[in-house]
């Protein structure tokens, strides 16, 4: 039996794969309704808006390390269950309090941090969690489909928040939203398949010497130092060019949030595509040569967007194209990305690697959307996007002079027993680095 059709017929992973889905619509629809409600409802200046998007990574940098050592502690599917509950309580409360008249920025930015908390414990909890669900060799064809998700979601999400905010208000997408998460728990709580219960040290382990041992697996393995650092030059640049978007393409240039909607969503469209084709490249080029071509052409797409000027069918040409690139390319080549992330890192460490990883490159966003606002009101919006763009093209450079080139296919799968210790790697071969000898011609 093939991997595809096993999936098919395996019910947890497609209970699993269904909530995901309408919890990846709630996702997208909430990434653009929360900053439209700032821009359109309560007025806010691109240095408001750097200060909300901050606050809704702010919990990235301060809690990720100390999530990662609670997911390798802990069965990680009712952590999962629990945050998405607490996501949709939370972004309940937005179109409550606007419809009692006390909506403002204080309180949209108390609940984006608030929402940011729980996002942190699910999404490093999230990609620790497959391994556990599906066998090794399904583990490419697991993320395919979860990304198919993700980028379909990413096609209606933002269509569909744009339309709601500008037919009713950007709070009824949120509301939706809500609903969305709550209808997700529901998924992952019909999961039957039980988590084995991490196996506990015979001695306490302090919380620190657990996420140094994460930081320096991380760190210590060249493939995954450099897929981290391209992931942190990448979400620092792209929030500069987002938080100064959305007030550009509204203000200087007329769009609808409709219109910015569908923008959006040609680049999920791009996303989608990626994600339906990325297994056949691969197979065809090899896990390296995919990784570093998708790579740089889906960090090369968002130039387009400053340089998109002229007839208003030209700039949203232009727009559309530069999504739809950069979503194909960036798409195709995370799938290869995380993929190899899961294979080549211990169960035992995976919560912590996780961990690692979202600290450095979801902990710059906030980092990233405070300049992006700064440079906005100093430079003009339209410099700050050329700011981005570029920032956002150099972090290819991370992965072509990384050993990801030379891999043709994902390695062997890392020894739990072996790197259980956290060590840096010393025994390659049993903690499955891809930089040992055994797995070099790769």
């Amino acid at each position: 039996m093939t991997a595809h059709r096993s999936l098919w017929g395996n019910r947890d992973f497609t209970v699993f794969w269904a909530g995901d889905t309408v919890a990846q619509f709630g996702s997208q629809i909430t990434l653009l309704a929360v900053p439209l409600t700032a821009a359109v409802t309560l007025h806010v200046d691109a240095k408001a808006m750097g200060v909300l998007n901050a606050a809704s990574y702010l919990p990235f940098l301060v809690l990720t390390l100390f999530a990662g050592v609670w997911a390798d502690r802990y069965r990680r599917r009712p952590v999962m269950l629990a945050s998405t509950l607490c996501r949709a309580a939370l972004l309940s409360l937005i179109p409550l309090l606007f419809a009692l008249d006390r909506l403002n920025l204080g309180y949209l930015v108390a609940v984006a941090i608030a929402v940011g908390v729980f996002t942190v414990l699910f999404e490093v909890t999230y990609q620790s969690y497959l391994p556990s669900l599906v066998d090794r060799e399904d583990l490419m064809e697991g993320n395919s489909k979860l990304q198919v998700s993700a980028s379909t979601a990413q096609v209606g999400g933002p269509a569909l928040a744009g339309w709601l905010a500008g037919w009713l208000t950007p709070q009824t997408a949120i509301l939706v939203s809500a609903v969305a998460f709550a209808i997700s728990a529901g998924g992952l709580a019909l999961v039957r398949k039980r988590e084995p219960a991490p196996e506990r040290p015979a001695e306490p382990i302090p919380v620190r010497r657990q996420i140094a041992e994460g930081l320096r697996f991380t760190f210590g393995n060249r493939v995954l130092r450099a897929c981290v650092l391209e992931a942190a030059t990448y979400n620092m640049f792209w929030l500069v060019l987002e938080t100064v978007f959305l007030l550009y393409a509204t203000r200087n240039m007329g769009i609808s949030p409709g219109t910015v909607g569908l923008i959006l969503g040609g680049g999920a469209v791009g996303s989608l595509v990626g994600s339906l084709v990325a297994k056949r490249i691969s197979e065809r080029l090899g896990l390296g040569n995919t990784v570093t071509l998708a790579m740089v052409t889906g960090c090369a797409a968002p130039v387009l967007v400053p340089l998109a000027d002229g007839p208003r069918p030209v700039v949203l040409g232009l727009l559309l194209l530069s999504f739809f690139v950069g979503g194909a390319g960036t798409m195709v080549a995370n799938i290869q990305v995380v993929s190899l992330r899961q294979t080549i890192t211990p169960h035992a460490m995976l919560g912590r690697m996780n961990a690692s990883y979202r600290f450095v490159s979801w902990g710059v966003v906030p980092l990233g959307a405070l300049l992006g606002g700064w440079l906005g009101d100093s430079i003009g919006l339209r410099p700050a996007m050329f700011v981005g763009a570029a920032g956002i093209f150099a972090s290819a450079l991370w992965i072509v002079f990384s050993p990801i080139r030379a891999m043709r296919e994902l390695p062997p799968a890392a020894d739990d027993e072996a790197a259980d210790d956290g060590s840096d790697g010393e025994d390659k071969e049993k903690t499955g680095d891809p930089n040992a000898e055994t797995v070099v011609d790769h």
